[in-house]
């Protein structure tokens, strides 16, 4: 992939975390609440893709995004602890909502993560070398 092809990329990504994002008020209203966990995390997990592809890094599974972020932007300084701790708590809480039973999260529960959610990917944002 050529420059360009990847700084597109890279904009489309922030394109899809940010369209992601837009989803979960919708879902909140509707009481979808483990549907808008679910988006909640996809949202930032498309923030974090943009920047591998920025930086050329990658992962093979959601546990090694997670692993690879940690190791390459929170123990290094680039990205916030309380950002990486972020990324850690939807992660988690995605993958229960997923896959446990009887797992209802509360719709105040969620409400909470939305300003953690923008933030975290204006953060990426910021970082990312895009026009």
């Amino acid at each position: 992939m050529n420059a360009s092809e990847k700084k597109e990329l890279v904009k489309y990504r922030i394109g899809k975390a940010k369209d992601t994002f837009s989803e979960v008020e919708v879902l909140i209203q509707n009481k979808f609440l483990n549907n808008a966990v679910n988006r909640l995390y996809y949202a930032s997990f498309y923030a974090v893709s943009a920047l591998f592809i920025e930086r050329n890094i990658q992962a093979k599974s959601h546990a090694g995004t997670k692993q690879m972020f940690g190791l390459h932007f929170v123990k290094t300084g680039i990205i916030s602890k309380e950002s990486g701790d972020f990324f850690t708590l939807i992660f988690d809480m995605r993958h229960t909502g997923d896959y446990d039973d009887y797992i209802i999260f509360e719709q105040q529960e969620v409400v909470s993560l939305l300003k953690p959610a923008i933030d975290f990917i204006t953060q990426i944002e910021e970082i990312l070398s895009i026009d």
